[in-house]
């Protein structure tokens, strides 16, 4: 094992007490009642729009917050009930609703705010580009390998977006944190208004309920260890695919990821083609397993809180079956047929030698504590009730909860488990490294496809062949839960309900699985891909660049979606 995997399963102690003290300062918050205060606004925003059926009490606090908004310039239930949706997703920590409100311009309180001019994007493209092509260039290549210098990259193009907003933006901007407000632009100088709306939509309500779920994750999925070493044979590693497909819509695309990533590795650590069973695993378990809970995969969570029926998603199962299933077959062929034949007869021989049967360990306590997130993430948003309660949780005990667990696995587990895993944080900390600066740069993108969705939609999107495709293109290349946001207000037909939430049932398919299954065609379309590569690459596995990815996702993945779409929307 690395010095480097050896010092970070030893210093956990560390990490829990990063923990205790970030608990200590959340509990002084509570004293301050600063959580109470912003969950209480969140409510009263919810109510104030009239989408109070979307919540499972706290009727009459929404009573008073529509009496108390009165002022003249609500807009219609209707509209209402879109900014809410927008609103609740926005506070489960997945996406920033601020880009969600696609009819946003129409609304009463929403006059004046316009969408930044296309060039804003730069820094985002500018982004993308250095992951793509920083690590192919020889003079940038082992400077592209430090997680600091990820970072210094990614803040320096986070701050020419704020930039922009703080000196160039002359119209006012929705804010989402911790409720619904519009930041209006300061004529006379610094736009700071403008500034604390991005950075708290982008940071506080997206980045860090973002990274605290991965994290937990990671670590707790850190301390389950499936050893063993069974022939790396294409069934083999098809069943381990197969396995984390089915299990990524029970325990999220995140912790079947982590979960079975180790050991699918180890499998494969005697044979020399593991590129292309590592992508495929990215293609299944990150991504196009997860589409049949709502807790499967964060665009769908999203959904859920925007009022879809929770076991609505379980209607999509012909497509994730035909998805995954076709998927698998391909592997299966391109496995047998071309890669396993490539391995020299030694490994083979060695592999058949060194079989040993499975066994788990960490999974009694680990095992519990990711259901427990799960939960967390399932029963502790600010915008809705808990089950069988009137109360609402307060802001971030969600993501406190979650590190409490974190604290447990990484006290009570055994540190043997890690160090057997040789588990280390440098792949989250790439994740963080790169995500901070991808959440910020892409917000004048999202706000330029939020506040024209309406006007794709009336012209352009007619049919649900088309949202498939537009969302998921998008979806490849901007984080995929705030791009099924705007596509699912965009579909909503207000006052229809029902269990899709007022969006028509195809529609609704052709956005969830655009979402989910084409976050699959980059790196950056869903955070377990991110994050599975760097566990790769940190256990010897030379993974394909950004583009070298693109290509797999692109002869192998798409053939295989426009299948799905063709035989689902014909």
């Amino acid at each position: 094992m690395s010095t480097e995997s050896h010092h970070s399963a030893e210093g956990g102690g560390k990490v829990v007490l990063a923990i205790v003290l970030v608990a200590a300062i959340y509990v002084a918050a509570l004293v301050a009642g600063l959580p109470q205060k912003a969950t209480a606004l969140i409510v009263a925003s919810n109510a104030a729009h009239g989408a109070t059926e979307h919540a499972d009490g706290g009727h009459a606090d929404a009573a008073h917050a529509d009496e108390d908004h009165a002022d003249g310039e609500h807009a219609d239930e209707e509209h209402a009930a879109d900014d809410h949706a927008g609103e609740q997703a926005g506070e489960a920590g997945h996406s920033d609703s601020e880009h969600a409100d696609a009819e946003h311009a129409d609304h009463g309180h929403g006059e004046g705010i316009v969408a930044p001019p296309v060039w804003t994007v730069i820094p985002f493209v500018l982004l993308l580009g250095a992951i793509a092509l920083l690590p192919l260039i020889p003079f940038t290549e082992h400077w592209w390998e430090s997680n600091l210098h990820r970072l210094q990259l990614a803040a320096v193009l986070g701050l020419l977006t704020l930039a922009y907003y703080g000196f160039l933006h002359e119209h006012p901007i929705d804010g989402h944190f911790p409720a619904h407000y519009i930041a209006d632009f300061d004529a006379d100088g610094f736009n700071w208004d403008e500034v604390t709306a991005i950075l708290g939509g982008s940071v506080a309500q997206e980045y860090v309920p973002f990274i605290v779920l991965l994290f937990s994750l990671y670590t707790i999925c850190g301390g389950i260890r499936i050893e063993g070493d069974l022939q790396a044979n294409p069934m083999t590693n098809a069943i381990f695919m197969g396995v984390g497909g089915a299990l990524a819509s029970f325990i999220g695309t995140t912790g079947a990821a982590m979960l079975f990533i180790r050991p699918l590795l180890e499998t494969n650590s005697e044979r020399k083609h593991v590129v292309h069973t590592v992508v495929f695993f990215i293609f299944i378990v990150c991504n196009c397993g997860g589409c049949l809970l709502p807790i499967g995969d964060p665009p769908l969570f999203l959904g859920y809180l925007a009022g879809v029926n929770f076991f609505w998603t379980m209607e999509l199962w012909p497509e994730w079956l035909m998805c995954n299933g076709l998927l698998l077959i391909v592997y299966l062929l391109l496995d047998e047929l071309i890669y396993y034949r490539r391995e020299t007869e030694a490994d083979i021989t060695r592999d058949i030698r060194q079989i040993r049967h499975l066994k788990y360990m960490g999974v009694w306590l680990n095992g519990p504590l990711l259901l427990g997130v799960v939960a967390a993430v399932a029963f502790l948003d600010p915008s809705k009730t808990v089950p069988g309660t009137d109360w609402h949780p307060w802001l971030y005990l969600r993501e406190m909860v979650q590190l409490g667990l974190v604290a447990t696995s990484l006290a009570l587990g055994a540190r043997e488990v890690r160090r057997a895993n040789s588990f280390n944080y440098h792949a989250i900390q790439e994740v963080a490294a790169l995500f901070i600066g991808i959440f910020v740069c892409m917000q004048p993108a999202l706000q330029i496809l939020g506040l024209n969705g309406k006007y794709l939609a009336d012209n352009y999107l007619t049919s649900p062949m088309h949202f498939y495709w537009v969302t998921g293109a998008l979806s490849s290349v901007l984080d995929n839960a705030p791009t099924y946001l705007v596509f699912f207000k965009t579909a909503q037909v207000p006052g229809l309900g029902g269990p899709t939430a007022g969006v028509e049932p195809h529609y609704l398919t052709a956005i969830s699985l655009g979402a989910v299954f084409m976050g699959a065609m980059t790196y950056i379309g869903n955070g377990p891909n991110f994050m599975v590569k760097a566990i790769a690459e940190k256990s010897g596995v030379k993974m394909p660049s950004f583009f070298g990815y693109m290509a797999y996702s692109c002869l192998i993945l798409l053939p295989i979606l426009a299948i799905v779409g063709w035989r689902t929307f014909r």
